[in-house]
């Protein structure tokens, strides 16, 4: 069971690719849209196999009285959302969420850092083009592995000007999180979305430096693993159920399928409401795709957050204790 969401209908009006394989999306809503704020996200009905899914993207831009804007990446490894919205052409009809924000921006601070990798640069993108109106002190470090990877680059050097710092992979150029972070002025935030590796590495620098870890920020898109997506086995003697689950699905919508009635919220390994109870892995190993759980806590193997994280193959044996209705 998830927190209520407001649904409805819209419309897509227009595309158009930003970046080597990214799609900007530009929807017209049906409905009246309530005011949102930067790292705002709208959740989008999609087609997998057939079957009825979900998908989480982030709004791209500042709120706009007539239409909602997103940005999608097509993944080689996609479990079917990036495909299926890809395949869509203006005119297609759509059910999507009102917005909603776990990943709000604070006002009012002394200093502001925007870390983005990759795909993540779509709700830092929103952040950074409020706090250059507010006349903000905010700097953006934007990784990507090509050149050509870039999105809305020419937008945000207009915007930012030399606060805007791009590190491109191919070409031998990488962040040095620790010289970054210890910049930021006392007091001031930091904000990052991207591979879960970057995020990591990122948060452990702040760590080190002994800063209040509520001043650092993070948002994922729940995707990008320590591995290919594999098929595994789910067991939950608790509920007796197994179920096998595809590489292009979660094991949260395997379980649902199978009548399990869990609770969640984010379903990007963010919020930590799925996080079950692991009693066995045999054949295979976790592999953790949250940020939820702390490194010690992955290393432990105690807890998998189901709404992303996975086994890398195998059977995966599970308990949902008090989690059941």
């Amino acid at each position: 069971m998830g927190f209520k969401v407001e649904w409805g209908l819209a419309r897509l009006v227009a595309i158009r690719d930003v970046a080597d394989g990214i799609r900007q999306f530009d929807i017209q809503p049906d409905f009246s849209v309530p005011a949102y704020g930067p790292g705002s996200h709208i959740q989008v009905q999609v087609l997998i196999n057939g079957q009825p899914d979900v998908r989480h993207y982030s709004l791209v831009g500042e709120p706009d009285d007539r239409l909602l804007r997103i940005a999608v990446k097509r993944l080689p490894d996609s479990r079917g959302g990036s495909v299926y919205m890809w395949g869509l052409a203006p005119g297609a009809r759509l059910t999507i969420s009102a917005p909603l924000n776990h990943f709000d921006l604070s006002a009012g601070r002394p200093d502001y850092l925007l870390i983005a990798g990759g795909i993540g640069i779509t709700p830092l993108y929103a952040m950074a083009r409020a706090l250059a109106r507010r006349a903000a002190p905010v700097r953006l470090l934007y990784g990507v592995r090509r050149a050509a990877d870039l999105a809305f680059a020419e937008e945000l050097r207009a915007l930012l000007g030399d606060r805007l710092r791009v590190f491109v992979d191919a070409e031998g150029q990488t962040m040095d999180f620790a010289a970054e972070l210890a910049s930021v002025a006392p007091g001031g935030e930091v904000y990052s979305c991207g591979p879960a590796p970057m995020m990591a590495a990122a948060r452990q620098a702040w760590q080190a430096l002994g800063r209040p870890a509520s001043d650092f920020r993070l948002e994922t898109f729940g995707a990008g693993g320590g591995t290919v997506a594999q098929p595994f086995v789910a067991r939950v003697p608790r509920l007796d159920l197994e179920v096998t689950v595809r590489p292009d699905q979660t094991l949260l919508s395997a379980l649902q399928e199978a009548g399990a009635d869990l609770m969640y919220d984010c379903r990007r390994g963010e919020c930590g409401l799925c996080a079950l109870d692991v009693l066995d892995v045999s054949g295979g190993r976790l592999d953790h795709r949250d940020v939820f759980l702390s490194d010690h806590q992955k290393a432990e193997g105690h807890q998998m957050c189901v709404c992303v994280s996975r086994a890398t193959g195998g059977t995966v044996t599970l308990d949902t204790g008090h989690r059941t209705s």
